[in-house]
C-alpha cells in the first residue's frame, strides 16, 4: 500500500524596492521574509513535511522581475530520506531574472540519505543584462554521525537560457552504491560533499581568477560562456564545504551570506 506523499508549490516574484509583486504558497512549501536590505528582497522557503521522500511532488517559481532584486535561500538543510524502491521524489525550480535585474538562489545544504531516491530540475531564464548566482550544496550522509550512502540514486538537471539561447546544461547522476561512485578519482576522489555554483552577471570573466583562488584545488572553476562562471566544489563534509562556499558566495553576491547560514 502506498503512503501518503507530500505536495508543495511556492510561486514568488519581486519587483524594484524590494516589494512582493506576486506570491502563491500551497501544501508543504512556505516562505518567510526577513527584512530586506539595499534594495534587494529577502525570501526564506521552508518544507513543513520536514524532508522530502518518493513519491513527494515539489515546484519552486522564483522571479526578479525588471530593475527587481531577489534572495532566495532556505530556513534549514533539506533532507533526502529513504524510499521505497519504485518511487522516486521529485522537484522542480524555475528561476527567472529581468533585464537589469538579480536573482541569487541561495539554498543551504541538502542532505542526502541511504536510499534516498530523487530527481530535481532546475531551469533558469535571463533577460539581457541579468545577474544572477546559485549555489546547491549536497551532502551524502553526515560524517559525524558515521552514516554512509550505499545505495540510492539522484538525478540533477541544469539548463540555463540568456536571451532565449541555451548557454548552460548539466546532468550530475548517481545511482548504486553512491559511497563508491564518490571514491572514484574523477568523481570525487573520496569527498562526501560537492557543490554546484553557477554565477552569471556582466564582466563575469574578471572574477575568475579570485573564484579560483578562494576554492583552492578541490574547487574547478571554467569560464562556460561569455558573462557565465561554473565552479564544481568537493569537500570531505558539509563543514568543510561551507568554508569554501560562503567566501565565494559573499564575494560573488556582493552581500553577506544570508542570516540563515549562522543560526
Amino acid at each position: 500500500m502506498r503512503q501518503p506523499r507530500a505536495r508543495g508549490v511556492l510561486r514568488l516574484s519581486a519587483k524594484p524596492g524590494a516589494r512582493i509583486a506576486d506570491l502563491h504558497q500551497s501544501g508543504s512549501l512556505k516562505a518567510l521574509f526577513p527584512a530586506s536590505r539595499h534594495g534587494i528582497l529577502n525570501a526564506v522557503f521552508l518544507n513543513t513535511a520536514g524532508g522530502m521522500t518518493g513519491g513527494d511532488r515539489y515546484a519552486i517559481q522564483a522571479e526578479a522581475l525588471e530593475g527587481a532584486g531577489l534572495c532566495v535561500t532556505s530556513q534549514a538543510a533539506e533532507r533526502l530520506y529513504r524510499a521505497q524502491p519504485d518511487e522516486i521524489g521529485q522537484m522542480e525550480v524555475s528561476l527567472r531574472v529581468g533585464a537589469g535585474g538579480r536573482l541569487d538562489w541561495l539554498p543551504q545544504e541538502t542532505i542526502f540519505f541511504d536510499a534516498a531516491r530523487v530527481r530535481r530540475r532546475f531551469d533558469v531564464t535571463l533577460d539581457p543584462g541579468a545577474r544572477f548566482l546559485a549555489v546547491e550544496p549536497l551532502v551524502f550522509g553526515r560524517v559525524a554521525m558515521g552514516e554512509v550512502v550505499r545505495e540510492g540514486r539522484l538525478t540533477d538537471i541544469w539548463r540555463l537560457r540568456r536571451g532565449g539561447k541555451l548557454l548552460f546544461a548539466d546532468n550530475i547522476s548517481f545511482a548504486g552504491d553512491v559511497q563508491a561512485v564518490l571514491q572514484r578519482p574523477a568523481v570525487g576522489a573520496g569527498a562526501g560533499a560537492l557543490a554546484s555554483l553557477l554565477f552569471s552577471a556582466p564582466g563575469a570573466e574578471t572574477l575568475l581568477a579570485p573564484l579560483r583562488d578562494l576554492l583552492g584545488p578541490t574547487g574547478g572553476v571554467s569560464l562556460v560562456a561569455p558573462d557565465l562562471l561554473f565552479a564544481r566544489i568537493t569537500a570531505e563534509d558539509g563543514f568543510e564545504l561551507r568554508k569554501r562556499l560562503i567566501p565565494a558566495i559573499t564575494r560573488l553576491s556582493g552581500q553577506d551570506i544570508p542570516k540563515t547560514w549562522t543560526l
